[in-house]
């Protein structure tokens, strides 16, 4: 019986290991497509990663690109949800639909800034209560936001 595919999520330039294969884990468990934007920080191939996704790659739908043009070509008609705490949007106001694309950036970075000036109209945050604290790990932001989208979607 084929899997329905119901979201996606993009890592852009992913750099640490374990939060990728969170994020793999993650992915796995909804039916959720994982996007991998290189360059990566680390090799497909890294024990960290494969230990931090334990043994759920096999159940994961997973594709790797080589920049981000690419994974947007491939995509034309796809909606982009980019998360960045460089907005004042938050998250929750967004009505997200089947198939849309959640993207995520570097861990020191972010997205870059001339993507997020591009698709201004399209960037998502995920707000801090606490202003000392900059941002979230990136693979709980990744859980709390496809968690969302996928409540949104699955109420539809």
């Amino acid at each position: 019986m084929p899997v329905e595919h119901l979201l996606q999520v993009v890592l852009v330039e992913p750099e640490i290991p374990p939060n990728t294969g969170a994020i793999a884990r993650l992915c796995a468990a909804t039916h959720t497509v994982l996007h991998l934007v290189e360059p990566l920080g680390f090799r497909l191939d890294d024990r960290e990663l494969k230990r931090a996704g334990m043994d759920y790659w096999q159940h994961l739908t997973w594709k790797s690109w080589p920049n981000w043009t690419a994974l947007r070509s491939a995509h034309p008609e796809a909606r982009f949800h980019f998360l960045t705490t460089k907005t004042s949007r938050a998250y929750t106001t967004a009505s997200f639909q089947p198939d849309d694309f959640l993207v995520f950036g570097r861990e020191t970075k972010g997205l870059p800034e001339s993507l997020l000036r591009e698709n201004a109209e399209a960037c998502l945050t995920i707000p801090m209560a606490n202003p000392q604290v900059r941002s979230l790990n990136l693979a709980t932001a990744a859980a709390i936001v496809l968690f969302e989208a996928l409540r949104q979607v699955q109420a539809k």
